[in-house]
């Protein structure tokens, strides 16, 4: 097992095109990193680069102690793991297990041990003597990472491995990539495009735009306390809901308000966030999650009121998303851009714009709440839980990262 550290990693392609910018990144020993992004943000680039197929041009790799920039990918001693299997189609599973191990010159009777050990491991025991052809895509997918665990090596890479997998079979190969990582403790980095992916299987996530690190944290801590915008739009399922809006005061201290409605904001939540009340009296770009809001009827007495009209439900069983239109049009910020054109690729939920320039918003509810499509519905929010961007920058507002005093500088007055 060993750390990586990226240290200001560069990759610019011929044309100038920069698919890797400055990334600084440690990934602790043992540690499950997830690198997410839309498409076309650089995590493959940069797992590429961390193999050793994929050159840099600028910065430097380090695997354990030593620096591995001018290293063939054979001497990284690493193992990868891509989205198509890349099995040999004329082995059994037991000669694919094998394969790596037998070209390393290991004596056989190593060889047999450590590729029963893996096949136990993962289940394939029974399937030893198949060949690929005769696997389904979960069985493939466990014989690929079969082949990078029976080698030990000091850390797995993994490129989007689960896509070409059924919804169902996903859900179950997470579990099973869990597992297997609590058992390995090896140092893993595993890009994927879902996001949803990424928060189940990650002790952190990094989430990368661009070529370059937007922030990394623990799942919970991107979803609780996103450093910006884009963040804040591209975790969470469904995606936060945003809205242009005046931070104020009333006779019961600051609220927020927007396309007619005002929310009342905490002195807590106000004191939780520096650098919040330098914005009193100045437009922010409100956030709201789907899962904080609630029925009315199914809330805490303290949660604030919201009217709405339900234009479309989607009943998934333990909960229902509302989607209803607010007076207000869409944010329009780069950020919210990106995160649109991303959305429109299916690779993430992202508010649209609908008729009348109206925004859509989605609201998470009890699945005993009887709301129906076109029925007005009595919401409530969790006020403790409102999320506050800086209408420029796109950067939130109290966040750890984001320097206060600066930020309420740079507000854009109302």
């Amino acid at each position: 097992m060993a750390k990586i550290v990226l240290d200001e990693i560069d990759k610019i392609y011929s044309g100038g095109v920069k698919a890797v910018d400055s990334l600084d990144l440690e990934i602790r020993d043992g540690e499950f990193m997830v690198l997410v992004g839309p498409s076309g943000c650089g995590k493959s680039t940069a797992l590429r680069m961390i193999a050793g197929l994929e050159e840099i041009s600028g910065g430097k790799i380090s695997i354990g102690d030593q620096v591995v920039n001018d290293l063939a990918p054979k001497d990284r001693d690493i193992a990868m793991v891509f989205q198509n299997y890349a099995l040999y189609p004329h082995m059994t599973v037991e000669q694919n297990l094998a394969f790596g191990l037998k070209l390393r010159g290991i004596p056989k009777s190593e060889i047999k041990q450590k590729v029963l050990e893996a096949a136990k491991m993962l289940g394939l025991e029974p399937y030893l003597s198949r060949k690929p052809a005769a696997l389904s895509g979960g069985q493939r997918q466990r014989v690929a990472m079969g082949r990078a665990i029976v080698r030990q090596p000091q850390a797995f890479l993994m490129d989007e491995p689960l896509s070409n997998l059924d919804a169902k079979l996903r859900v179950s190969m997470r579990a099973s990539l869990s597992q297997l990582h609590e058992r390995l403790g090896v140092t893993t980095v595993y890009v994927t495009h879902d996001q949803v992916e990424a928060m189940t299987l990650g002790d952190r996530v990094c989430v990368l735009r661009e070529g370059r690190l937007q922030q990394v944290d623990t799942p919970q801590r991107l979803f609780d306390n996103p450093v910006n915008l884009f963040v804040a739009g591209f975790i969470g399922s469904p995606a936060m809901n945003f809205v242009s809006a005046e931070l104020g005061r009333g006779d019961g201290g600051a609220q927020v308000s927007f396309a007619g409605y005002t929310l009342p904001v905490p002195d807590a939540l106000l004191a939780d966030k520096p650098g919040l009340d330098g914005y009193i009296g100045k437009s922010i770009i409100l956030g709201i999650r789907p899962s904080d809001f609630e029925d009315a009827a199914h809330a805490k007495p303290d949660w604030a009121p919201l009217a709405a009209r339900s234009s479309v439900t989607e009943e998934l069983g333990s909960e229902i998303n509302v989607i209803f239109t607010i007076d207000a049009p869409p944010v329009e910020h780069k950020d919210t851009v990106d995160l649109a054109e991303d959305a429109a690729e299916g690779e993430a939920d992202m508010t649209i714009p609908l008729i009348e320039n109206k925004a859509l918003w989605t609201a998470r509810v009890n699945a005993r709440s009887h709301v129906r499509p076109g029925q007005d519905i009595e919401l409530a929010v969790d006020t403790r839980r409102l999320h506050f961007f800086d209408p420029a920058s796109g950067l939130a507002i109290g966040h750890p990262a984001t320097p206060a005093a600066e930020a309420a500088g740079d507000a854009v007055t109302g």
